[in-house]
């Protein structure tokens, strides 16, 4: 007696590695636009920011409009609260009540993890600066520079800020990445070239801040869109190397559990 095999043969085993890396990214992303709290950090603070200090002289940004200094800025500031400050408090929590252990004994291996939350950040950035974008143009902003400029800053901005990010969630008790990472987040605001410029400070000041990650990346953004220089090397150099320090102490010191 021969048997053949039905249509519905169970197949047991993993789905293919891209198949679960793409599912779980899309559930990341789903979390992080369902929180009220991460909505505010991502999107409304960022916008309101905008809208704020491009209509109304608050601060001294020099010649020229005033949306064209604050629109790169505050694409820097969007990287850093999605980046640093979401994904940090996301994943400290998640580690706190013992999802990312669960999902370690999946069989998404722990990289596949890490590449999802990445590609979950990447797309939450799309979304921020196609509405800041169009935001900005409202209210009259005139970019210049290179996209490619544009873009190779930002993913650096957004490996450093990820790097440091999960370092601190899976370093820290989640109380206390959720109270750092929003006093970081904070102090960059207003100390990392955001809104206020860096010469604004006094001199000994400026050296430290320029070193900062969001410095960096808000310099080199400005560089591009308001002065149309070409690739800022300097503050992609300063990125690289936060990316790559930051990257390399979450990978060595980062606890699942």
């Amino acid at each position: 007696m021969t048997t053949t095999t039905g249509t519905y043969t169970p197949r047991p085993g993993s789905a293919p590695l891209a198949r679960m890396i793409a599912t779980q990214a899309a559930l990341e992303t789903k979390m992080l636009l369902r929180n009220g709290e991460q909505l505010l950090l991502t999107v409304i603070i960022p916008t309101l920011l905008l809208v704020l200090f491009s209509s109304v002289d608050i601060v001294d940004t020099g010649e020229g409009e005033a949306v064209d200094f604050l629109a790169p800025g505050i694409l820097a500031l969007a990287v850093l609260s999605t980046a640093f400050t979401g994904q940090a408090i996301a994943t400290g929590f998640e580690r706190r009540y013992g999802v990312l252990k669960r999902l370690a004994a999946s069989p998404l291996p722990r990289w596949g993890l890490m590449a999802a939350k990445t590609v979950s950040v990447l797309v939450t950035e799309v979304l921020q600066v196609v509405l800041l974008t169009a935001i900005a143009f409202a209210l009259g902003w005139s970019p210049q520079g290179s996209p490619f400029a544009v873009l190779l800053l930002m993913v650096a901005g957004t490996a450093a800020f990820s790097g440091l990010g999960l370092l601190m969630a899976g370093t820290l008790k989640a109380e206390a990445t959720l109270a750092a990472a929003n006093l970081v987040f904070l102090l960059l605001l207003v100390g990392g070239g955001v809104i206020v410029p860096l010469d604004k400070f006094p001199g000994a000041a400026q050296d430290v801040l320029g070193l900062l990650p969001v410095s960096a990346l808000s310099d080199g953004l400005r560089d591009v869109l308001q002065h149309g220089a070409a690739m800022p090397w300097g503050d992609l150099g300063i990125l690289a190397v936060w990316a790559v320090a930051g990257l390399a102490a979450a990978g060595k010191f980062f606890r699942w559990e």
